[in-house]
């Protein structure tokens, strides 16, 4: 279908809104204050972002933390790797149920997750095969809605039956992500379609690799780094964007396939998971424009371009810098990046983990400098992510559905805060600036 060159004049005109008179009615623009702190909307037990500290009435910057349950998950990282295991299946449990399992309970648990990662009966084969998709993260979304008519109680609010509903997403987003891609990947692009079997004793890190690669192969170290990675992005507090969405549509009391597409659908975008993509395509645009990648004045000049919309994707924006909350350091970033510099160095990509380090090191200044402000401004986690999938050999196409496989675990977790504890429909108001007209008769336009 073509769009007529007259419907898009009459758009230009029925969405134009004075930027002034957002200060006028005092309207917090994004739910963010003046200050860029996020308007407090909520109460949760599931984790906490800390950024920075008020005093005196002031925003002061502090090296970031992240809390799951209110444990630092930099002890959680350290003890992992200290005892040489894998920690995310850890992590799903303390998320659900708000404190660490012992041995037993997290090998049970653990079992628990590997035996429901089976899709139901046919599932596979008419909704993932035979309708194939180019975009994974809308086949994940897509498929979750079609869970529900294999659910024999899709609409049970009961808390076993929500909680029964929650491990089966956790444990089957791997899955399902896995599958979609190999179907992409037949369909769109020709190649041989290999469907393996599931390994029930393998952790969530090393199935994903498992369901990925031809061959099934992987190094200890290349799933502790996956494992890491899911770590770090199972839970960032309520109001990131798609864990407010799961709590928005959670309080009207929809069902949980439905809650946890309103998730995936938030995390696609490239302002929020889908950034972890736009970081990669951008440091392979460095890489082809920039002569010398080592040379950091050759880099700024190209990062100038970036900012003022010159190159790249032409939004301004240096993927992978800057945070809503963090100001001087987020923890993931700084977890990952040591990681990912031993990983380079087993691949062989020290030159590119370098390039990296200096967008990291000379970025947030040339923002500032670009944008006339003076804000603090620091890596994400989005900065390193997408370069360990790289090394990681793992396709691009799954970045994002990376992220929601792990961050499916906290989405879970606040489905069930929503529905235990928040009892009331979220309805925030919109003040409409639209002046009263009357209406016309037809004949008379």
């Amino acid at each position: 279908m073509n769009i007529d060159s007259d419907y898009i004049n009459e758009l230009s005109g029925a969405y134009n809104i004075d930027p002034s008179l957002y200060g006028k009615y005092d309207v917090k623009r994004g739910l963010r204050n003046d200050n860029n702190s996020g308007v407090l909307v909520g109460l949760t037990r599931v984790g906490e972002v800390h950024g920075y500290m008020i005093s005196e009435n002031e925003q002061q910057a502090v090296p970031g933390k992240l809390f799951y349950r209110g444990i630092d998950v930099e002890d959680i990282v350290s003890n992992v790797f200290l005892e040489k295991r894998f920690g995310f299946e850890e992590v799903i449990y303390l998320l659900l149920f708000g404190n660490l399992p012992n041995a037993d309970k997290l090998e049970k648990f653990s079992k628990l997750i590997s035996e429901n990662r089976v899709l139901p009966q046919g599932f596979a084969e008419d909704s993932i095969m035979r309708r194939p998709s180019r975009d994974i993260m809308n086949m994940l979304a897509r498929s979750v809605l079609a869970l529900y008519a294999y659910d024999s109680e899709p609409e049970n609010f009961s808390v076993e039956n929500l909680l029964r509903q929650c491990i089966e997403l956790i444990a089957r987003f791997p899955t399902i992500a896995a599958y979609a891609y190999r179907a992409k990947r037949h369909y769109f692009n020709r190649s041989s379609l290999i469907i393996h079997q599931l390994n029930t004793e393998y952790s969530t890190a090393e199935t994903i690799l498992s369901l990925m690669r031809r061959d099934q192969q992987f190094s200890p170290f290349e799933a502790e780094m996956l494992d890491l990675a899911l770590i770090l992005h199972a839970e960032h507090g309520g109001g990131n964007n798609s864990t407010f969405a799961v709590h928005l549509v959670a309080s009207t009391n929809t069902d949980t396939y439905s809650a946890m597409s309103a998730g995936l659908a938030s995390l696609k975008g490239a302002k929020h998971g889908g950034a972890n993509c736009k970081v990669i395509g951008m440091v392979e645009a460095i890489k082809h424009n920039v002569k010398h990648w080592d040379n950091e004045q050759e880099l700024r000049t190209y990062l100038v371009k970036i900012l003022k919309r010159h190159a790249y994707d032409r939004s301004g924006i240096i993927y992978g810098l800057g945070h809503a909350v963090y100001t001087l350091s987020d923890p993931r970033a700084v977890m990952l990046r040591e990681k990912a510099a031993e990983l380079a160095a087993e691949k062989n990509a020290m030159e590119e983990f370098e390039l990296y380090r200096m967008i990291e090191k000379i970025g947030p200044a040339l923002i500032n400098e670009v944008r006339g402000s003076k804000k603090d401004i620091c890596a994400n986690v989005d900065l390193y992510s997408g370069f360990v999938y790289k090394m990681l050999d793992i396709p691009v196409e799954l970045y994002t559905p990376l992220f929601a496989v792990s961050r499916v675990a906290g989405w879970c977790a606040h489905r069930l805060e929503e529905i235990i504890a928040g009892g009331r429909i979220i309805r925030p108001a919109y003040k409409c600036v639209q002046k009263y007209q009357k209406y016309t008769k037809l004949n008379e336009r």
